[in-house]
């Protein structure tokens, strides 16, 4: 057996790695609690924050973000969460600007430019054309003292904080901070301008995500599926009511229309004593039933069936009136779970 084989040499390895995780993880966690301190205790940060937003939030055109490398990379999923959430945004790298790109940025946008070092020689184009055509520049750094943040209308300037790589090179926490920002304006847009669920779900349709998105008026069986009874009516006609529609349930309405009480077959078994089918319907069914309303998104409808361990919803209007009928089978189908 040799030492790569070895269940002692294997032990120390893992042991290493795992060490490895660990530094990188706390470092990234003390990272973010500096950029969280960084807010409440730099005051020119946390105003350049409210200005960005306020820029990017009133301005007539669209978000255009750039950088290179990591930067890069972040700044393309910054670009990507902003348009999700409402802000038109896009990603132009730097390279390809310098190469008729330049052309798809107007005045009317606003420009937003990583840079750790804020040094980065392939955004000199960029920071050169936004200057001829007044286009506002936000930048995303770590040095105040920086071409690109001497030159930006906002400077956000982040606290310098240690990479996890070892030799202090690779990207890691400061791309981390760079992706945190971006987040926190993309949000504070969002709820700067209300963008509400059904919003999100306009920019999101497929996947499941776009199932969760969706709302339960969508999913339910309409009224001529529904299994409903009024009151006054005999547990002889539940019961064929309950086997004809197959939600395993029937609602129980008044006089007026509106869902007062619903029959399962946990009512059944617990009223199986005397002439159970002779009973009129609400002295068996269970009050106070589930319910929900049509507007309410499908994800939010699954977890109010977890949270009750209930298989059945019926969807009710303003007034009480159950307009439909929703089984998780349905929610399950739609993908939501």
């Amino acid at each position: 057996m040799n030492a790569l084989t070895h269940p002692t040499a294997d032990a120390h390895a893992g042991g290493t790695v795992l060490e490895s995780i660990g530094r990188t993880l706390t470092t990234a966690t003390n990272g973010i609690k500096a950029l969280a301190d960084h807010l409440t205790s730099d005051q020119a940060f946390a105003g350049a924050l409210v200005d960005a937003v306020e820029l990017m939030g009133d301005g007539d055109g669209r978000v255009v973000v750039s950088g290179v490398g990591k930067s890069g990379h972040i700044g393309r999923k910054i670009a990507a969460t902003l348009a999700s959430t409402g802000t038109s945004a896009y990603f132009v790298h730097p390279t390809e600007a310098s190469h008729g790109d330049l052309g798809m940025i107007t005045a009317q946008d606003a420009l937003v430019l990583l840079s750790w070092s804020g040094e980065t020689a392939e955004l000199a184009n960029m920071l050169t054309y936004a200057k001829r055509f007044k286009v506002p520049i936000i930048s995303i750094s770590s040095n105040r003292e920086s071409t690109l943040a001497r030159n930006s209308e906002i400077a956000l300037v982040l606290p310098k904080v240690p990479e996890a790589c070892p030799h202090g090179l690779a990207p890691t926490t400061s791309a981390m901070l760079q992706l945190a920002v971006g987040d926190a304006l993309a949000i504070a847009l969002l709820e700067r301008r209300g963008f509400s669920a059904e919003d999100f779900k306009a920019f999101h349709p497929g996947g499941k995500l776009g199932a969760q998105l969706r709302l339960v008026q969508e999913l339910a069986h309409g009224t001529g599926q529904m299994p409903l009874l009024s009151v006054g009516r005999p547990m002889s006609e539940a019961v064929i009511e309950m086997s004809a529609k197959g939600f395993g349930v029937v609602g129980i309405t008044d006089e007026s229309g509106k869902l007062i009480g619903v029959i399962t077959d946990g009512d059944l078994r617990r009223h199986m004593a005397g002439d159970l089918l002779a009973q009129p319907v609400q002295e068996v069914m269970s009050r106070n039933p589930r319910v929900v309303r049509s507007e309410v998104l499908a994800s939010a409808a699954m977890e109010f069936l977890e949270e009750h361990q209930v298989t059945v919803l019926f969807l009710v209007d303003e007034a009480g009136a159950p307009v439909g009928i929703l089984h998780i089978h349905d929610l399950l189908r739609a993908g939501v779970a």
